[in-house]
């Protein structure tokens, strides 16, 4: 979904939403913030991956839709989403409170921190963190000032709102282990950063007719000009998984999704996901799953 997608949409619930007439500036970047009451409806939003990223504060129920679970929320809770993991969003009590602020990397370009390297970029092991009371106020107030700045004069106005998402990445950062928050910055970590990009770069597929190009180590190394060795020693340093596990993890991660979110036929999720035969997608992902693609698939319109 890109940004101008992101207005006409917001526009139908918002009227009052002006749609900005450049919104992908290569200079500034875009930045705006809302207050989530009288946007968010029971129906969910479209399953796919944004082009910006998005900072949420949570008041109300809802389900965070991820390519391999499903996150449920019930009370305060900050939300943060990036540019490379699809998601959907369904709100599941009619009161919605809170705020969200979108922005794109331009906007964030001045950190001294490259954004590929900050949490930014890698929420998707812990998108949702839960606020307690005081946190509650704290966040609150930050999006408030938000609010505030965007409709003053003030000539460094997003300079200081840049500080401001700086101070709820932060708030962030504070809830997670201190074993996730530092990583080393070596070459094996700049590979393995690399590599997850290129995967995930790959999806959500939208079509049937869009072939995945890259399914093996070998296929990342050669894109990545190094050795494949080289490669899957760097992921196995950082992560402790092989190349090849990621690969396959993220290719039925996605298959899910497509069986979850789509009415294709499951040869067309198979052919898409690289596998030319049926036969072959429902040996891997009865491997990956413990379950056949039509039987999961069965399953799941079962449930819901």
């Amino acid at each position: 979904m890109s940004l101008q997608e992101f207005y006409e949409m917001f526009a139908v619930n918002r009227p009052d939403v002006t749609i900005p007439n450049t919104i992908l500036d290569a200079h500034t970047g875009h930045f705006n913030v809302f207050k989530r009451f009288g946007y968010c409806t029971l129906n969910p939003s479209p399953y796919n991956r944004r082009d910006f990223y998005k900072i949420a504060y949570i008041i109300g129920k809802g389900v965070l839709h991820y390519p391999d679970r499903q996150i449920e929320i019930d009370g305060c809770a900050l939300m943060i989403t990036n540019q490379t993991i699809p998601y959907s969003w369904q709100s599941t009590s009619e009161f919605q409170s809170g705020y969200f602020c979108l922005f794109t990397e331009n906007f964030m370009r001045q950190r001294t921190e490259p954004l590929k390297n900050s949490l930014l970029a890698r929420i998707q092991d812990n998108p949702v963190f839960y606020i307690n009371k005081e946190q509650q106020g704290h966040v609150g107030r930050i999006f408030e000032k938000m609010l505030v700045e965007m409709e003053s004069d003030y000539t460094y106005k997003y300079d200081l709102i840049r500080n401001y998402v700086n101070l709820l990445i932060h708030e962030a950062m504070k809830m997670q282990p201190g074993e996730v928050q530092v990583k080393s910055n070596n070459a094996s970590s700049r590979i393995a950063s690399l590599f997850f990009e290129l995967l995930e770069r790959q999806f959500p597929i939208y079509s049937p007719e869009h072939v995945l190009q890259l399914r093996t180590a070998n296929d990342f190394a050669a894109r990545l000009s190094i050795h494949v060795n080289h490669l899957n020693h760097a992921v196995k340093e950082v992560t402790g998984k092989t190349t090849s596990e990621h690969i396959s993890g993220r290719i039925a991660n996605e298959a899910i999704a497509l069986l979850k979110h789509t009415e294709w036929n499951i040869s067309e999720i198979g052919y898409c996901l690289g596998f030319e035969y049926p036969a072959n997608f429902n040996l891997f992902f009865k491997r990956q799953t413990m379950a056949a693609p039509k039987a999961f698939r069965e399953k799941t319109i079962g449930l819901s």
